[in-house]
């Protein structure tokens, strides 16, 4: 897609706020493939999901365009970072076991990315992505981050954000349609971290460069209220939705 959005400017808060994904996705994902070799983790960004992978797969190989993004991941033995694209992986022909994008396939130029799995992904591999959606959360917290996405910051997003509010409803993968599980991203957060959390959403940063004023600063006083105070933490969850093919 012509209008992806660049986080390298954000990669730092990014890393300390983006979610990690829960180890029964790994568990899953692990279940589905005939042999655990190699993965290779998409648009990795500061590598959530390549370190999941990681505790499953003998080789990860985690590739992003953002060389700041991936400057932020943290190292695992089995993870190996690289600067490419996810329609150009570097990656040998029927070299990988599963494909995965996590929270990223909506970026994609689909026809090049789906050609590209075709090239590495072994025959019976799998290919799985993933998303939450930013403002799709449970209660209480829905109550402010639901209005603030759609009233204010969803039109700067960038056209790939569509799949998202769907829910990957019309996301269609290439191969055999597998069933998936049903699951939540969870984290235990404070006000300054769900604020934090809403200043790298690609919308957001987009809003700012319109030269518009923070907005993230005007839903602060809401989502303090709803805490109460800054010592209070809140169970923060999200719905998972997962779509997989074999390829």
């Amino acid at each position: 897609m012509a209008d992806v959005p660049d986080f390298s400017s954000v990669s730092e808060e990014y890393a300390a706020t983006r979610p990690a994904y829960p180890a029964e996705l790994f568990d899953w994902l692990a279940s589905i493939v005939h042999d655990r070799q190699t993965a290779w983790d998409s648009a990795t960004g500061n590598g959530q999901a390549a370190l999941g992978l990681a505790t499953h797969f003998a080789r990860v190989v985690a590739t992003d365009l953002s060389a700041n993004q991936l400057r932020y991941a943290k190292p695992h033995p089995r993870v190996e970072y690289r600067v490419a694209s996810s329609e150009e992986s570097g990656l040998a022909a029927d070299s990988v076991d599963l494909a995965v994008a996590a929270a990223a396939i909506h970026w994609f130029d689909l026809e090049r990315f789906y050609a590209e799995v075709g090239r590495v992904v072994r025959r019976g591999g799998v290919l799985a992505a993933w998303t939450y959606h930013v403002a799709h959360v449970a209660p209480p917290l829905d109550r402010v981050l639901r209005p603030f996405y759609e009233d204010v910051v969803a039109r700067y997003f960038a056209a790939g954000a569509r799949l998202v509010d769907a829910r990957y409803t019309g996301l269609t993968l290439p191969g055999q349609e597998l069933p998936t599980p049903e699951l939540n991203v969870s984290v235990r957060w404070s006000a300054d971290d769900v604020l934090r959390f809403v200043r790298t959403w690609s919308g957001v940063q987009s809003y700012i460069a319109a030269g518009k004023d923070d907005p993230v600063a005007q839903l602060a006083p809401a989502v303090r209220d709803l805490f109460g105070g800054d010592d209070t933490t809140l169970d923060v969850n999200w719905p998972l939705y997962i779509r997989a093919a074999r390829q």
